[in-house]
Order: structure tokens, then C-alpha cells, then sequence
């Protein structure tokens, strides 16, 4: 039986998303938000919301009890996580369930077992799934023995979590023990959990995904892969699908490692294992227990509906598609857009949204959470949207994503857009040729250009909009425009 509301335990451009894919399927949205996120898009997006907390996503997104709360209050049948926060937390999935609410996600047992990533290692092994050498610091040793084991370079990973944190590369012996003990601190306080491990840092390897769905009745498919190559601090800003330049055999290792994984701890719901590419070498690097940031792209080159298919496995139907009737069209490449300054080590830039302006095409997707008068909150992720485009090939998907990009304005934080041109202007890109390696090989020393001001940007600008003074007559704001408030805003941030 289908759900007849939902909670929806995120914010920012993925609740958007959520509580329209419940529109779609006429079931009623709730969302949950925090005293920054008042008056957010996500909020307005909802057919109902219910306050959780001051800003600090401890005492809000992350407050396990409100949240439940606010389920039990809007007497919500289930709830989705999204993605970050509490989406891969095992005892959260836990509670939703112990509260009566269906949890739209996998279970919280295969949540806890992929999470640990030594454990997730194991499970793999089991499998038969390819994986790079690693090892766990054992009672009694140091470092030095690990270095020794592996050899360098290594990576020391975090044993929870993700996104990055609680990662170093270490390159020699002598940076290895101030790298981990580095790593734990980090690990501790992002995730409770400062247990790290090595694995061997495979050099400018391609980081590609596949996508698996699977019901609560045993079955279990993939939709394809993903390529997620381009990163800044271990985290992605562009990814396409399907992966350029994989043969068809990689593409067979890769697809069959992740159902084999998926099938070992019955996996049900979306969920995307990660690989690491190298040749013809494959290796396993995790799996997400959830829906992924990426997951337009999927969308387009599939045409299926991710968001939709997670709801419909959570209400128990059965998988309504076979593995066969799976067929990928054309190409499709999406760019995250980030208040941050590349130029400057990619700091966040949070500010008031002035202005904004989208590109508006049949093959164009803006998947977003900000308006224009929306001031972005410091204490979250600085993710403001994603733009994708689709195209019958990858060089026309690429054509039009680089148009949007020009075409996108947003006046008031610095963003990433005219580095992501840059980036899909790179002749290494436009063949295909994209590593984990690939910004610090090409990028390294990005300086913003002198790009002229989009047409769109200067038409949008320059118009005067109406205002009412207080006898209701119509005037001209001409004291009140985005060129009067933006102080000492650059050209061509968008």
C-alpha cells in the first residue's frame, strides 16, 4: 500500500527534489528545518513543515529525537533521509522503524555493516569483489609497519563515514604517523568513530560508480555507471554517465562486482557501489547506502525516476523492471554549483543571493535549493544546485552544459561556475581522459578570468524593478538593484 505522507529528514536541494517526486505520486510532503533554513526553498517546496532546532545541524538536522518527533507530529507513514546527515546512520534508521515510520533506505543492518569500511572490505572479499591492499593497525604495531606492509603512496581512510573526511594521502614514512593521527582526530569528530586504516593509493585512477536498486522480494539490478573522476578534496564536482572510455569488459567486472556485493547483505533500495578504475584493474572502494548527489544522470541516460523507485521499494512493491529491458540513450553530464572561491582554495563564500538567473532548456536539468533573497546559511555543506544537461553524445552534452553554465548568473556569493567551464574546456576532458588526479594535474593554479558579464546577467541586472511605496503607487527601485548591494562583487561569478 502506498504512503500517504512523508517527512522529509534533509534540507537544501535534495528535499526539493524529494517533495516533488511525492507531488508527482500524490502523496503529501513534510518537511523539517532549522532556525536558518525559516524561510528556505525547501520549506516552501513542502506541503507542510515542522520546526527542529536552532541552525547548528547538531541541535537540529542531526538531532535524532526531533526528528522522530516531527514524524510522530505530522503523523507521517514514512521518511526519507536524502543524502548527508543522518542518511547512512544505522540507529537512526533504526529508530524511524521502532517509531512505526518506514524508513525509505536500506536496512539498518546493511546500513551498519557497509558503513564500516574494514567491514564492508571483508564482505567484498567474500564476494569476490576486486579490492586494493589495505590493513588495520594491530595491537602492537606502529606505523612504520604498516608503511612497510602496503608501501607508499597509501591513503589512511576513515573506518566510518565519508565525503572525504578523515582521508590523507601519505606518499612517504616519514608523514605517515602525523597523517593518522591527523586522520583520527578528524574521523572522531566527524563521525564518533576514529578508527582508520591504510589502502594503497592507486595514482590517477578513474573513480566510477555503479548504480544497483534492489526490492525487499530478492531482487536486485544495476542501472549503469557512473564516472565521478573530477574531485576537489576527495569530494566530486562533475560527474557523468555513462563513464567515457571504459571497455566493455571493465564495465562487466564492474556491474557484476556490484551485485555480487549488494546480493551478499540483501540489499533493498538505491544504493551505489564506488570503484576505483585503473586500466583494466578494478578495486573496490565503497558503497553509499543511499541515493547519491549524482543521481540526475542516471536519471536522464535511464529514464527512471531514482527518487520515485526508492519510495515504491520502501511500500514493498516488487522490482517492475528486468535487467534486460535496462537500456542507457545518450549522455549526460551534471556540475555541482558551490559558494566557494576556487581561486582560494575552493573557501566557502555563504552570502545573499541577489540575483538569480537559470538557463531554461528541454535538455537542461536545475536541481536547486535558493531563490533569490535566500541568504546561505554557514552552518551547512555550501552545495547551492546541480545543473545537468543530457545529450544524444557526450560532446553535445558537453557543449550544452558549458552554455548553461555561461548562461547561469547568480550575483552575490562567489561560485565555482567559471571554474567548471574551465574544467570542461580541457582538451584531457573534452577526450575523456579524467582521473582523480586531473585537477591537480591541470587546474593546480586556477586564477579567475576576465570573462565578460553574461548577456543574461547584464539584461537581468540592469532591469529597475517596481517597488510600492506605502500609498501603493508602482516606482522605480532604483536604489535597491543587485549593482547597489553587492559591494565589492567580481564579474562573472555564476
Amino acid at each position: 500500500m502506498m504512503f500517504r505522507k512523508i517527512l522529509i529528514a534533509n534540507r537544501g536541494e535534495i528535499a526539493v527534489r524529494i517533495a516533488r517526486a511525492c507531488r508527482e505520486m500524490d502523496i503529501e510532503s513534510v518537511a523539517v528545518y532549522s532556525d536558518a533554513d525559516r524561510d528556505a526553498p525547501h520549506v516552501r517546496a513542502a506541503d507542510h513543515a515542522v520546526h527542529i532546532g536552532p541552525s547548528a545541524a547538531t541541535e537540529s538536522y542531526l538531532r535524532i529525537p526531533a526528528i522522530i518527533e516531527a514524524a510522530r507530529s505530522a503523523e507521517c507513514d514514512a521518511l526519507h533521509p536524502g543524502y548527508g546527515f543522518l542518511a547512512e546512520n544505522a540507529g537512526f534508521a533504526r529508530a524511524v522503524s521502532d517509531a512505526g515510520v518506514v524508513f525509505i533506505g536500506p536496512s539498518p543492518a546493511a546500513i551498519e555493516t557497509m558503513g564500516d569500511k574494514v567491514r564492508a572490505r571483508q564482505i567484498a572479499e567474500s564476494a569476490g569483489v576486486p579490492l586494493a591492499p589495505s590493513c588495520e593497525l594491530r595491537e602492537g604495531e606502529t606505523p612504520q609497519d604498516l608503511g612497510n606492509r602496503i608501501g607508499f603512496p597509501v591513503l589512511v581512510k576513515a573506518a566510518a563515514g565519508g565525503g572525504g573526511k578523515g582521508m590523507r594521502i601519505v606518499r612517504s614514512q616519514s608523514e605517515l604517523e602525523t597523517a593518522i593521527e591527523s586522520a583520527r582526530r578528524e574521523a572522531g569528530s566527524a563521525f564518533g568513530d576514529d578508527r582508520v586504516y591504510l589502502e594503497r593509493f592507486v595514482e590517477r585512477a578513474r573513480h566510477i560508480e555503479v548504480q544497483v536498486l534492489g526490492d525487499h522480494h530478492g531482487g536486485i539490478l544495476h542501472i549503469g555507471e557512473r564516472e565521478c573522476s573530477i574531485q576537489r578534496r576527495h569530494q566530486k564536482i562533475i560527474e557523468e554517465s555513462p563513464a567515457p572510455a571504459i571497455a566493455g569488459e571493465t564495465r562487466q567486472t564492474l556491474t557484476t562486482a556490484a551485485l555480487a556485493l549488494a546480493r551478499s547483505v540483501d540489499y533493498a533500495n538505491a544504493g551505489t557501489v564506488e570503484f576505483l578504475v585503473d586500466g583494466s584493474d578494478v578495486f573496490f572502494l565503497e558503497m553509499n547506502t543511499r541515493l547519491q548527489v549524482e543521481h540526475p544522470v542516471t536519471e536522464w541516460v535511464y529514464s527512471i525516476d531514482l527518487v520515485q523507485a526508492q519510495i515504491r521499494i520502501a511500500a514493498g512493491e516488487r522490482l517492475w523492471l528486468r535487467q534486460d529491458e535496462i537500456s542507457e540513450r545518450g549522455h549526460a553530464i551534471e556540475c555541482r554549483i558551490y559558494a566557494e572561491d576556487p581561486a582560494r582554495d575552493f573557501s566557502p563564500s555563504p552570502a545573499r543571493i541577489d540575483l538569480l538567473r537559470t538557463p531554461e532548456a528541454p535538455w537542461l536539468r536545475f536541481d536547486s535549493g535558493i531563490r533569490e533573497g535566500f541568504t546561505i546559511p554557514l552552518e551547512y555543506d555550501p552545495m547551492l544546485a546541480k545543473l545537468s544537461a543530457w545529450g544524444e553524445t557526450r560532446e553535445q552534452a558537453r557543449s550544452r552544459i558549458i552554455a548553461a553554465l555561461e548562461e547561469l548568473a547568480i550575483l552575490g556569493p562567489i561560485t565555482n561556475g567559471s571554474f567548471l567551464i574551465d574544467v570542461l574546456r580541457q582538451p584531457k576532458f573534452q577526450n575523456g581522459e579524467t582521473t582523480t588526479a586531473f585537477l591537480a594535474e591541470h587546474l593546480a593554479n586556477w586564477t579567475q578570468g576576465t570573462a565578460d558579464l553574461p548577456i543574461a546577467l547584464a539584461a537581468a541586472a540592469l532591469q529597475r524593478p517596481a517597488v510600492r511605496t506605502r500609498d501603493g503607487r508602482a516606482t522605480e527601485a532604483a536604489q535597491d538593484g543587485p549593482w547597489q548591494r553587492l559591494g565589492g562583487w567580481r564579474p562573472f561569478q555564476s
